[in-house]
């Protein structure tokens, strides 16, 4: 692999195309009790690889330009600036201070090596988003959002960092794939237009305390880490969905079914017939259940036990699944599924390391299962009420050495960010918020139910993993 150096070319401000604040006073938009534990986390850094535009880049560079601006005119809070009023309430205030857009260049770098599936993912893409190990505190007077556009040799990696306490991974992919969106040239009316209603269970009275200088990151960040990006195509998902449900004990319809669908692997049309058929092998084998265990779900367990048995822990020990979820849909009412901000909770699994390793995928995946399921209106209320009564700071890391943090959702719409001359070729995020055992969920380029897995943990653990006949029996190479 070359040298990732990465050179900055030039940097300026992008400001909306219209302002937002009126003659009289400049909005504000209060932080919710989703927002405010965020300050301690870094920001958002996702971007997407795309093949060499067909024009220039100076060109390129001069529509991204009036595309952020014009994004920005939809998205104000974005181009605004975390302020703290006297009686301790963090605000986003709507002043059109603008974003930064960063020119970069590392034509030294092409698109087929940075990409290679057999590889730990390069640090060269840590160097194409800016503010990096930025915490979102620093939003008080830094900006909430910088893009960087970095010119390889035969491609660009567009990176977009934004705040954490200002938005969660749903209003992160909604702007980008607003930009994405008014770059291709549909400017007459964007598809989704964000809400930022504030009248919601999240809007509270509790005010959060900070330390003198602000709050700090609640993991260190300079251990020794490697980074890889696992593909599973739909049908090893489909085969871990069978197993994890119980369908793979002595049925032998599931057994042909399953072989079918090996074998029509890249043939969509017949994949997704002989699925649906395999889907109703699993629902008559689980008819009795509640619900079945869904394919992320049984993807979760099978990661869950693989590295926990990589890590070689005590079977006494706890180990912990962190999942965050999406509250919008759970709420009743239900929130806008546009609302902007974070609208997430975490919700923790917990077992013993003997019960996680020696039990069967099933159980694994009943237990994460349940636990989502459960994840009700109620539930996020009480969530709510509880940080009210001890408003806290999200601690994010692997405190005990046996945690998993699953962020991101591989349902998020990050293929849908085509500039004007084609999808990404992939998908790939920055150095924040990484520590042993954080894991992020990506769809897989070709779609139809694919998932990619961004995977964080220590060499000794990786080498585990990558040993793990179990796990790597469902990891394919990316189309």
């Amino acid at each position: 692999m070359p040298s990732s150096s990465v050179s900055i070319v030039s940097k300026c401000t992008i400001w909306p195309q219209k302002k937002s604040e009126s003659n009289t006073k400049k909005p504000l938009l209060k932080l919710s009790v989703s927002d405010l534990p965020m300050l301690s986390c870094h920001y958002i850094q996702k971007g997407v690889l795309l093949a060499y535009p067909p024009y220039s880049l100076d060109d390129l560079v001069s529509f991204l330009k009036h595309s952020l601006s014009s994004a920005l005119t939809h998205f104000p809070a974005l181009a605004g600036r975390l302020v703290t009023d006297s009686n301790g309430y963090v605000h986003i205030e709507c002043n059109d201070a603008g974003v930064d857009f960063i020119l970069a260049r590392a034509k030294h770098l092409s698109v087929k090596p940075i990409l290679s599936p057999l590889h730990d993912v390069p640090g060269c893409f840590r160097e194409f988003f800016a503010f990096d190990r930025t915490l979102s505190y620093s939003g008080h007077f830094r900006p909430l959002v910088a893009v960087q556009v970095t010119e390889l040799s035969d491609g660009v990696f567009i990176g977009c960092t934004v705040n954490h306490a200002v938005t969660d991974g749903t209003s992160f992919w909604h702007f980008f794939n607003t930009f994405a969106e008014i770059c291709k040239g549909e400017t007459k009316k964007i598809t989704k237009l964000p809400d930022f209603g504030r009248d919601t269970v999240f809007n509270s009275p509790a005010v959060l305390e900070f330390p003198p200088g602000g709050p700090k990151i609640t993991f260190s960040g300079n251990e020794p880490l490697r980074e890889r990006i696992f593909h599973f195509t739909r049908e090893s998902i489909l085969k871990l969905k069978l197993r994890a449900n119980g369908s793979c004990n002595g049925n032998d319809n599931y057994n042909n079914q399953l072989q079918k669908v090996t074998r029509s692997n890249g043939h969509n049309e017949s994949a997704e017939i002989l699925g649906k058929q395999c889907n109703d092998v699993a629902w008559r084998a689980v008819k009795n259940r509640a619900a079945e265990i869904s394919s992320f779900q049984s993807l979760c367990a099978q990661l869950w036990r693989s590295v926990t048995r990589a890590r070689k822990l005590d079977t006494n020990k706890t180990t912990t699944f962190r999942m965050a979820v999406n509250c919008r849909h759970r709420l009743e009412p239900k929130l806008d599924p546009y609302y902007f901000g974070n609208a997430i909770q975490s919700i923790p699994t917990v077992a013993t390391v003997g019960d996680v390793v020696n039990g069967d995928l099933r159980w694994c995946g009943d237990l994460l299962h349940k636990n989502v399921v459960a994840h009700d209106n109620e539930t996020v209320r009480r969530g709510v009420k509880d940080w009210e009564r001890e408003p806290r700071l999200f601690p994010l890391g692997n405190f005990d050495g046996a945690m998993i943090t699953m962020g991101s959702s591989p349902r998020f719409p990050m293929y849908d960010n085509d500039f004007g001359w084609g999808k990404p070729l992939a998908i790939r995020s920055g150095g924040a918020n990484k520590f042993d055992g954080k894991i992020s969920a990506f769809p897989g380029r070709e779609g139809n139910g694919s998932v990619d897995l961004e995977v964080v943990l220590s060499p000794e653990t990786m080498a585990g993993l990558e040993s793990d006949t179990e796990f790597m029996q469902y990891v394919s190479e990316p189309v």
